[in-house]
């Protein structure tokens, strides 16, 4: 596969242009207005940060965005799916609640906020996955897939379970329905614990297959008759139902590699991510540790593959901030060269790279042009 070609511009800034329309102007250069948008509506995939934490985007990035693609024509919309585990993002009212908290009002991004698979996570579009190995039909958020373009905005960083999250997970697995992430992290089914459950029977009522039964006030669910559709998870008052979350890592980046071609395959797609506030974990958690490197740039792609290598090449040429995560494990173990293995060495991110690149996402291979 030919090299893709990678947009990148540092953080400096001139007289008369600020990082937002540099923003705009590199993105502009890497041919976002190629795109046919004229009318069409605009799904931008990002991250709204869990209540707590700090390292996310802020919203002025997503009004550059979204402003671009409305001068284009287009009608644009941010958007993410509710969370698989209990925080400030499981239903979409909590989670709009946490997005507006966090700055992602319509008056500061210039476009609404709509929570892709719906008020408990259930609503969701089955996509067939075109040589997929792990996944035949994907579970998408519907509204992620009603968009006629999408793009995604993503915050690089660290995470403790893929390796670091890029454009494949912010599309992958943030684009999944409650299920799609229980499928993605699970190769078994959910299970209820006991001294949460109330017996309240909302599991029994939504379940299709009569695998969730209340027994003595206590609800538990037959394997044997579960399909893992993960819809018990968002009716639960009380969060006792679990998923098993016991895929591996590398099984677990494959999955989303083929939930990100679910996403964008067939329809047209652009990929900005940007490297800044480095942190060692998601933005899921309602906390974030020191930036392990200092803040690199802004990167702009076709192609989600390339975007990934890209960005993850950049952050591992950089030298590692005292007095972080990856500072303390470089202390530790000075012969470490991969950054984010040395944070999370049970991770290995080029798992994700080379399923995509085998499925035919996107190439491994780039050529980065310097927007100044």
């Amino acid at each position: 596969m030919a090299k893709s070609k990678v947009y990148f511009s540092d953080l400096r800034t001139k007289d008369g242009e600020g990082l937002l329309e540099k923003l705009q102007r590199m993105i502009k250069r890497a041919g976002i207005g190629d795109i046919d948008f004229e009318n069409h509506y605009v799904a931008i995939k990002m991250h709204f940060g869990e209540p707590g934490n700090l390292a996310f985007l802020r919203p002025n990035y997503a009004k550059a965005v979204a402003d671009v693609v409305k001068e284009l024509g287009g009608k644009p919309f941010l958007t993410d799916c509710n969370t698989l585990y209990v925080g400030g993002r499981k239903n979409a009212l909590d989670h709009l609640d946490s997005a507006y908290m966090n700055g992602f009002v319509p008056y500061a991004t210039g476009c609404q906020v709509l929570i892709a698979d719906g008020l408990k996570g259930t609503d969701e579009a089955l996509v067939p996955v075109d040589g997929g190995e792990y996944v035949k039909e994907a579970k998408i958020g519907r509204a992620v897939m009603d968009a006629d373009i999408f793009i995604s905005l993503t915050h690089f960083k660290g995470h403790e379970a893929t390796g670091f999250g890029g454009t494949l997970k912010n599309i992958g697995m943030g684009c999944g329905s409650r299920a799609g992430k229980m499928e993605m992290h699970s190769a078994g089914k959910p299970h209820v614990k006991q001294e949460d459950c109330i017996g309240c029977g909302r599991c029994s009522r939504i379940c299709a297959h009569s695998a969730a039964v209340v027994t003595d006030k206590k609800a538990s669910i037959d394997h044997n008759k579960c399909v893992g559709c993960g819809r018990c998870i968002g009716v639960c008052p009380k969060d006792a139902v679990k998923p098993a979350s016991d895929e591996s890592n590398d099984i677990l980046n494959c999955k989303i590699a083929e939930y990100t071609k679910a996403v964008i395959n067939g329809r047209p797609n652009f990929h900005i991510s940007l490297v800044i506030d480095v942190s060692p974990y998601c933005d899921c958690h309602s906390e974030n540790d020191a930036a392990i490197v200092p803040n690199v740039g802004m990167f702009a792609s076709f192609d989600p593959v390339a975007l990934d290598v890209a960005c993850a090449d950049a952050v591992n040429a950089q030298p590692a901030i005292r007095n972080s995560m990856l500072g303390d494990a470089l202390a530790e173990h000075e012969e470490e060269v991969d950054h984010f293995h040395a944070v999370s060495p049970d991770t290995n991110w080029r798992s994700a790279i080379a399923h995509a690149v085998k499925i035919g996402i996107g190439s491994a291979e780039y050529e980065l042009i310097v927007v100044k």
